[in-house]
């Protein structure tokens, strides 16, 4: 039995379902569906990612845990359950029931956010406020969550930086945003994310923005987080290396739906659905040098074209036939930490042939 299979998720989402709230040119207001009936668990210490192209529903899946969909972005179904804390209930964690973030009150997810679950954003400079020096932005999520006393603060903020080796954090921590690189600036909002220890951090594409070297060094400091604080993280990204280098497990979306999950090398290794193995087949390598490299053809559908009937990626599938165009696969088990949503017979393995 597999570290999943022996531990309590963190966080599990379940048949949850995203509306767009969409005006029409008629000037009546349509709910196109985002994200459909999706399910999967973050378990506590790891680090997990969700991967597909822009437009599949990752970063309002990221939003959603973090509570932070505006107006136009509606939840429809589901329910995305936190596992209780027991150094916040006094409890043991299996003594009181997960809290369902989607029922919560405003007051009650504030208590949440920063505390128990935060988020870093693609962009730090639009995430920063410009008028406000770096120590301080970090030392608000302090203040916010109940500590009072400005030296403790301070001295936390400080020890937070030397642990994430900034040099020179008290001149980092006088310094307005404008005056930081743009991979200073997402260390910056690591450590804002970071610094009340919470049990989550959803990181939405974080290195998109950066330059190779910046982005290896954000890569290593999110694994240097995970290991020594014990933090899980959500990473979200259209960069399948960059799953692979930094993930233990995976999901793939596409159009709003999971197609494919499991343990990052058996998903990268032994790929099922058609759209994983196209993705992977887009990753230049030594062994392509000097070749073209594949492509998918066609273009994820648009909210306004709405999501196909059946296998959401059929109308893109060199091995689309007619039961994938009727109704969406369920899923299939191809070991005990990998399945698929896809009915094609070559992508199948079963148990006794994946070692059960």
């Amino acid at each position: 039995m597999n570290k999943e299979d022996k531990m309590e998720a963190l966080l599990s989402v379940k048949n949850f379902s995203i509306g767009i709230r969409k005006r029409m040119p008629s000037g009546e207001t349509n709910l196109l569906s985002s994200v459909e009936d999706i399910s999967f668990d973050i378990i506590p210490g790891e680090i997990m990612g969700i991967v597909g192209e822009s437009g599949s529903g990752k970063s309002l899946t990221a939003l959603s845990i973090a509570s932070l969909l505006d107006e136009y972005k509606v939840v429809t179904g589901g329910s995305i359950l936190l596992k209780a804390d027991k150094n916040l209930s006094g409890q043991a964690p299996g003594e009181v029931p997960a809290r369902n973030l989607l029922t919560l009150s405003e007051d009650e997810l504030e208590a949440i956010r920063g505390k128990e679950i935060s988020m870093v954003f693609q962009e730090p400079f639009s995430s920063l406020n410009p008028l406000i020096k770096a120590g301080d932005q970090i030392a608000e999520s302090l203040e916010l969550h109940g500590v009072k006393n400005r030296a403790v603060i301070l001295k936390q903020v400080r020890e937070l930086l030397v642990k994430l080796k900034f040099p020179e954090p008290d001149l980092i921590m006088d310094a307005y945003p404008h005056r930081l690189s743009g991979g200073m600036c997402q260390r910056i909002m690591i450590a804002l994310a970071i610094i009340c220890r919470p049990r989550l951090l959803i990181a939405d594409e974080p290195t998109t923005a950066l330059d190779q070297a910046t982005q290896t060094q954000i890569l290593g400091l999110l694994k240097e987080i995970n290991q020594d604080l014990g933090i899980s993280i959500l990473f979200i990204s259209h960069d399948l290396e960059l799953i692979r280098s930094l993930c233990s497990r995976v999901v793939v979306m596409y159009s709003g739906r999971i197609l494919e999950e499991g343990n990052t090398e058996e998903v990268f290794n032994h790929p099922a659905h058609e759209y994983t193995k196209g993705l992977l087949g887009c990753i230049p390598g030594r062994n392509k040098r000097g070749k073209n490299l594949a492509s998918i053809p066609g273009k994820i559908p648009s909210l306004e074209e709405g999501r196909p009937k059946g296998c959401p990626f059929h109308p893109r599938c060199t091995k689309s036939r007619l039961a994938c165009r009727q109704d969406f696969p369920a899923p299939r088990l191809l070991s005990p930490r990998h399945s698929t949503h896809c009915i094609e017979e070559a992508g199948d393995r079963s148990l006794k042939e994946a070692g059960e």
